[in-house]
């Protein structure tokens, strides 16, 4: 789209971080943006984790082209050195961006579809003449239906977290037991959520910097109020990666957590059950809950579980659309390969933008997480760099939208970069590929069976 003949918006679908940086950019490149949000207010995925802290600083966390329209606005910029959490990146700099984008803003507005307007995705004929429809659903339960000029899917992966079960389906019992099953980082500074955890055992299901920071949480409630503990499930063994890149992690407070984390299994605050692959869950006699592994090993009884096992994309309301997705990762093609966690260098991502985020669908883009599909290792970096290419090139600026510049934090493992953890991947070339027999460990203690110990590494 070089042009906007009919004088249509470009469509965004959601108001968090991506999604608002996409609109600056838009407004950038003269194109007129009209973002629409499911939820209430801007950032209403990232408000639902206001408690949890960063790993980025704030340097990395605002957009070139929103400072340069919340300037006028005289918004100051945070300290680029801090470490904000999710609230403080709401209020100090997501909120301020929706109010200078105003109008442009829709709240309450849930896309069910999107489509060519007058085509199903099995039409060809005048096929990329057609402007976009886009349904909506308010909160009323009221209808609408707009037409775009070009759509950019920034909604994100917040609302779909991956199950329990380790074959990517519900474990059998887990639904059932939903009211004692989490997909969150618990918020131990809410009374309600803190009793589901004080004195009580929790299982945390996951190897990410998400079950990082639950289990480095718990430990710290666990030094005031006794009887509290947590029981770390883990797919795989525990390698000298397991808890992230230390000291040569280039994202610093990334490393820290997971130095927090391995100090919270060493202070006996945690217990690792390593090479357990979830497949049940149920009541044990004394009313409390036991996770079942694939091989039929068990758990001792819990009272909560804390799944962390990742995110997935919602692609439901793009149906008609013809999308180019990655039969594995559900990730734009292009994009799969160099985002791989089974293939790709961890914590680096080669400079990708707007080529690689095409479909066969002109003028569609996928953004954000939700571009990463299924894998991890997600910064807000790759998303306000995929922004700026894509708005270029919705432009006409093909000379811009191709001169990509992207470098991310190393690290030396591969650990989500995300606020989730990461699936685990299916052929990992670790010293751990292998599924080891399930067993509780003790961190510096030697393993047995086939199992990693910590001390034996991958070469």
């Amino acid at each position: 789209m070089t042009s906007d003949p009919t004088g249509l918006p470009v469509l965004v679908i959601g108001a968090g971080p991506i999604g608002l940086a996409a609109a600056a950019r838009l407004l950038e490149n003269g194109l007129e943006p009209l973002v629409l949000e499911a939820g209430p207010s801007a950032a209403t995925a990232v408000r639902s984790w206001s408690h949890v802290r960063l790993f980025s600083p704030w340097s990395e966390l605002v957009d070139p082209a929103a400072e340069k329209l919340l300037t006028p606005t005289g918004w100051t910029r945070p300290d680029g050195a801090a470490y904000p959490t999710g609230g403080d990146w709401v209020w100090q700099y997501l909120q301020p961006l929706a109010d200078a984008l105003a109008d442009r803003i829709r709240f309450d507005s849930r896309v069910t579809g999107v489509a060519r307007a007058g085509r199903d995705r099995i039409v060809d004929a005048g096929r990329d003449e057609q402007p976009f429809t886009v349904h909506l659903q308010h909160a009323d339960g009221t209808e609408e239906r707009l037409l775009a000029a070009a759509v950019i899917d920034a909604s994100g992966t917040w609302g779909t977290p991956n199950p329990l079960g380790a074959n990517g389906l519900p474990a059998l019992g887990e639904r059932a037991a939903a009211d004692r099953v989490s997909y969150r980082i618990p918020d131990l500074d809410d009374p309600a959520v803190r009793a589901r955890h004080a004195g009580r055992r929790t299982a945390v299901v996951g190897t990410g910097a998400s079950a990082f920071t639950a289990l480095a949480a718990l430990a710290e409630l666990a030094k005031q109020e006794p009887g509290t503990h947590a029981v770390w499930v883990l797919r795989r063994g525990i390698t000298g990666s397991t808890y992230g890149g230390g000291s040569a992690d280039q994202l610093p407070a990334r490393g820290a957590l997971g130095q927090r984390a391995k100090a919270a299994v060493e202070d006996g605050h945690a217990t690792a059950l390593t090479g357990f692959r979830t497949a049940a869950l149920e009541p044990a006699p004394d009313g409390r809950l036991v996770l079942v592994a694939e091989d039929g090993h068990r758990s001792e009884p819990v009272d909560q579980v804390v799944v962390l096992t990742g995110l997935r994309p919602d692609l439901g309301f793009l149906t008609e659309l013809r999308l180019g997705l990655d039969d594995r990762l559900q990730a734009p093609t292009a994009l799969a390969p160099l985002v791989d966690p089974n293939q790709h260098s961890c914590g680096t991502v080669y400079p990708h933008g707007a080529n690689e985020l095409a479909h066969p669908e002109r003028d569609v883009y996928l953004v954000g997480m939700k571009s990463y599909g299924r894998a991890p290792t997600f910064l807000a970096l790759t998303g306000y760099e995929q922004v700026r290419s894509v708005a270029a090139a919705l432009a006409g600026d093909h000379e811009a939208a191709a001169r990509v510049e992207l470098t991310l934090p190393e690290t030396g493992v591969c650990g989500g970069a995300g606020l989730y953890d990461e699936p685990e991947p299916s052929n990992s070339g670790g010293c751990c590929s292998t599924s080891p027999v399930p067993q509780l460990i003790t961190l510096g203690a030697p393993s047995s069976g086939g199992s990693c110990s910590p001390a034996s590494g991958c070469s």
